[in-house]
């Protein structure tokens, strides 16, 4: 019996469960049937293949890392052969064929520890547990100087991925008697008087001298060397390493929120700006407040947009530029604060077109404001959501993941922003989960608004609130604005999404201006179908390689020569005008014509004339149909499924108050208005029939 090297816990072993994904292992075996799936290994770039690339794990241990498995194109990787990487084992089949998947984590730091795995099982390497039986014999242990304790923290496997100290084990007690504890916080140095403060914007022309920084730790993590702090002042952010000995937690006082002063020497590891920390002490007092005003004053005339500039004449976007300044300051504040960002949006053409032009605002900012290169992956996620309405399914999942990353990585709760969903009073649930603990909400949607939902979020943009016509507004075209209030660098890149975002009826402003930036109508379409088929396909992805070739690439994909292979807009836009068509073409032939109160109607049986799990998805298919059959001004559209019904008028429909009309014909069918902004109801099943009569009666009422 073993402890876990992570948490304590007594397993057989050296590591626990619900650790195993928390660790890096080497791997000695001599067969592929003695990995273990889902577990993390360093391996060896061996070579590429159009559809991947294959890494050694061990001496005649081979994988394939597929590039369906990347998280960005395979011709953009940088791996040369021979290059150390570091991979997820998927699956190991009866053949012996290893599948790989991605790991984000590209450095033994990024890892909480690190254990060798061959045919007798898992332990650590032996030149480490030497190391730690040197480093035992020293009666009081110091922090040592940066230099020494990265090359220490190498032999250790070190980390770079918990919040959590190592210090206790799973019963809270500490894995350091009190004398030794005492001992260390004795020798733990603090700064001397004779250093004036740097900013860490100017680190990068520092390398090799010592200098004293001043800050607040936005992360503290522990790894299987030194611990790792992340400070920020107000020019940026930056790694500073402390090391006591391995895995041992240095500085067990200073945490997430600290104030700080700390002096070391300016290192280039991996290419990447770090401190060395020779001294660090947690400030008070008005040394302290100093400190923090000096932080807030410059988070205040950096984070707020000094004005909102439309991408083009647009009166609506110019009714809520107050709000879009709000939620900009508060977009910019997350990334200056370090601070997560979680873009939820629908997986639509017009939610994927804003989901990615906020994408394409943040990253450079994230960027610029942190040392480390894959700092855009830790403080940005786009997570696409199916349904219109936030429930308590994706506010749930969206906690749990934050709770975890706070809890391993040390990570400040996130700033969730939802756009085109989030803004009824379906998703109140929901948003008042992530507001219990503290998590920012910003919501922005050009339709379906709430003003009830407002006391749900921190910043509501809406033109509702604001009492402005948005009949011609998309989401798209609202959140690529915010998008340009955000980060005006990249208002350039911006300025065709608008137009995009519309299926019918875009603004001739937003045309032009997109017409300006090179995109004709017809590229537009062929932009927008091609989001649109994309969205469906892995709709739980965010697929930001492949977005940002359509959107911000011209629509050209290279080929392994570098040269233009064709635009893969037109291609995809194409498969999308096939799919779409030929769905179309069989509903239409299945649709059911029928008149009731002056109101004509077109219901179609989407279960029996519909393939319901391939593209196109229902609510796209209904928007077609009710765009190519519609006639006069009352002309509605109705699929109905087997406990679902989708209701499309060229009229204005409250569904709620359809939904509730229809409760009083069919009492016993548990019909809901769910999906506001998709026009959705949902009922029993059983009372299929009963249900579509009497939807039809409702809407014909209040047409009428």
């Amino acid at each position: 019996m073993g402890s876990c090297i992570i948490c304590g816990t007594p397993v057989e072993g050296r590591i626990c469960d619900s650790h195993q994904e928390d660790v890096v292992f080497e791997f000695r075996g001599n067969e592929a049937s003695q990995l273990t799936p889902g577990r993390f290994y360093s391996g060896a770039v061996d070579g590429y293949a159009d559809f991947g690339v294959f890494v050694d794990l061990a001496p005649g241990v081979t994988g394939l890392l597929h590039r369906s498995e990347l998280d960005r194109r395979l011709e953009s990787l940088d791996w040369e052969p021979g290059d150390t990487v570091f991979v997820q084992v998927k699956n190991v089949r009866d053949n012996g064929n290893i599948d790989l998947g991605w790991s984000i984590r590209q450095s033994e730091r990024d890892f909480r520890g690190a254990l060798v795995q061959d045919a007798d099982g898992d332990h650590e390497d032996d030149e480490s547990d030497e190391s730690d039986d040197a480093e035992a014999e020293v009666e009081t242990p110091t922090v040592r100087h940066g230099s020494a304790s990265r090359d220490e923290s190498d032999e250790s496997n070190e980390s770079n991925e918990s919040g959590k100290s190592n210090e206790s084990n799973e019963s809270g007690k500490s894995n350091e008697s009190n004398e030794s504890r005492h001992q260390r916080d004795e020798a733990e140095p603090e700064p001397s008087a004779d250093r004036e403060r740097v900013e860490i914007g100017t680190l990068g022309d520092r390398v090799g001298e010592e200098v004293r920084i001043e800050g607040e730790v936005v992360s503290a993590q522990q790894t299987g060397g030194p611990t790792v702090f992340e400070v920020r002042d107000e020019t940026g952010v930056v790694d500073a390493a402390a090391f006591v000995e391995a895995g041992v937690r240095a500085y067990p006082d200073v945490d997430v929120g600290s104030v700080v002063r700390l002096d070391g020497e300016i290192e280039l590891r991996h290419n990447e700006i770090q401190v060395e920390t020779e001294a660090l002490v947690s400030l008070e007092g008005d040394d302290a407040d100093t400190v923090q005003s000096r932080l807030d004053d410059a988070l205040r005339g950096r984070a707020r947009p000094d004005e909102v500039t439309p991408l083009a004449d647009h009166d609506a976007i110019v009714s809520v530029g107050t709000q879009l300044q709000d939620a900009a300051e508060e977009i910019r504040r997350a990334v200056f604060e370090s601070r997560p960002i979680i873009v939820r949006h629908t997986t639509t053409a017009d939610g994927y077109v804003a989901g990615a032009a906020v994408e394409r605002a943040v990253l450079p900012l994230i960027r610029e404001e942190h040392a480390k290169s894959d700092a855009e992956y830790h403080y940005f996620d786009r997570r696409p959501l199916e349904e219109a309405v936030y429930g308590m399914d994706a506010a749930t999942n969206d906690v749990t993941r934050m709770l975890q990353d706070r809890d391993r990585h040390g990570e400040k709760l996130p700033l969730v922003l939802l756009v085109g969903t989030g803004a009824t009073v379906e998703s109140s649930d929901g948003l008042d989960l992530l507001s219990i603990y503290g998590a920012k909400r910003v919501v922005a949607d050009a339709a379906a608004v709430d003003a009830e939902i407002e006391e749900s979020t921190d910043v509501l943009v809406s033109p509702v609130l604001a009492d402005a016509d948005a009949s011609d507004l998309s989401t798209g075209a609202l959140v690529a604005n915010l998008a340009a209030a955000v980060n005006d660098d990249v208002r350039s890149d911006l300025r065709h999404l608008p137009a995009v975002s519309y299926w019918e009826d875009a603004p001739q402003a937003y045309l032009d201006a997109a017409s300006d930036a090179g995109y004709d109508e017809t590229y537009v379409r062929e932009l927008r179908e091609a989001i649109a088929l994309e969205a469906y396909y892995q709709s739980y992805e965010d697929k930001r390689e492949l977005i940002t070739d359509l959107l911000f690439d011209n629509g050209v994909t290279p080929d392994g020569d570098g040269e233009n292979a064709g635009n893969l807009a037109s291609h995809v836009s194409e498969q999308f005008r096939l799919k779409l068509d030929a769905e179309v073409e069989t509903a239409r032939a299945n649709l059911e014509s029928r008149e009731a109160d002056g109101v004509d109607f077109a219901v179609l049986d989407t279960d029996a004339y519909t393939h319901r799990f391939d593209f196109p998805p229902t609510a796209l298919l209904l928007d077609e149909l009710h765009r190519r059959e519609r006639e006069g001004d009352t002309f509605v559209t109705i699929g109905v499924a087997m406990d679902e019904l989708y209701l499309r008028s060229t009229a204005d429909v409250d569904l709620r108050a359809v939904a509730e009309a229809a409760r009083e014909h069919a009492p016993e069918a548990g019909i809901t208005a769910v999906g506001i902004r998709e026009g959705r109801i949902e009922f029993l099943s059983g009372r299929r029939e009963q249900v579509k009569e009497a939807v039809v009666e409702a809407v014909a009422e209040q047409l009428a």
